[in-house]
């Protein structure tokens, strides 16, 4: 018999997480603060940047890693002047489902609903699933949202995915010439250059490609169609020293390419559904 994948549950800086691991030797770390993944191990190297001064209280969002971003997007949703930036999903506690465990793959969904916590933000039903899939080297996140209520709900969002490199400063990603480009420090729209470079703070918001992205030519990143933007974010030297919970030069090691939905909520009927996913695959 072929050895299985494991899932077994610790703890991370006193945070409970959920570890799985292939027999491959890919492994993922995810805390069931936020539903928030921590670590991925694939081909013997960490492919998520982590914040080492990340606070880990249980409460605040974690730094790094992937965040998960609902109800809305940074400011951007339908009462922003009363959640929190990004939402509330990666600020509380979710629940997980028993693994479901394979020679190649394992799957591992997390579950929040609304509770008396996320109503004093946001008065919606709603049910969230975050299913993650790890096989060899490739790892999905799939965001799955279910209006419980009676009422249309609408919502924004993103999985706010930190990818680690070497050195920003010598980054490329390609895959996204000539979609529309919001740069948001200067306001002014363009079409994406086939070759984005990154010598300077980043914040930019693409009309999402039809075709996967390469981060160094060693990562394909690609997204579901319902996710109708793609932002890249990287804070550089200035920005960076001003985020508490990153180290001065963390910003060298972190590129956030994000599936995203920004400009336009994307709105559920009473038993609405709606899925998004990111995939990041090793370039083979």
């Amino acid at each position: 018999m072929s050895a299985q994948a494991t899932c077994r549950d610790t703890a991370f800086s006193g945070l409970p997480a959920c570890e799985l691991t292939l027999p491959q030797g890919d492994r993922l770390q995810v805390a069931l603060h936020g539903a928030h993944v921590l670590s991925w191990v694939s081909g013997g190297q960490e492919r998520l940047y982590l914040s080492p001064q990340s606070i880990l209280d249980g409460q605040a969002a974690i730094r790094g890693g992937v965040p998960v971003c609902f109800p809305q997007f940074n400011q951007r949703g339908p009462m922003a002047e009363r959640l929190p930036k990004h939402g509330f999903a990666r600020n509380v506690l979710w629940l997980a489902d028993a693994p479901e465990l394979g020679a190649e793959h394992a799957r591992l969904t997390l579950r929040l609903s609304d509770n008396a916590q996320t109503r004093v933000w946001w008065p919606q039903a709603f049910a969230l699933a975050l299913h993650i899939d790890l096989s060899p080297g490739a790892l999905q996140l799939t965001l799955a949202v279910h209006n419980t209520g009676t009422q249309a709900l609408a919502f924004s969002g993103a999985l706010h995915t930190y990818l680690a490199v070497p050195d920003v400063t010598q980054a490329t990603l390609q895959g996204l010439g000539g979609q529309p480009e919001w740069d948001s420090l200067t306001d002014t729209h363009a079409p994406a250059a086939d070759t984005i470079r990154f010598a300077a703070e980043f914040d930019r918001v693409y009309e999402a490609g039809p075709q996967p992205m390469t981060l160094n030519e060693t990562l394909h990143i690609s997204q579901s169609p319902s996710w109708a933007n793609t932002v890249v974010w990287n804070p550089a030297q200035d920005l960076c020293k001003r985020l508490a919970d990153m180290p001065d030069d963390g910003w060298r090691h972190m590129l956030c390419v994000e599936a995203a939905q920004v400009y336009a909520p994307i709105a559920l009927p009473a038993g609405g559904r709606w899925a998004g996913w990111q995939r990041l695959s090793l370039y083979a």
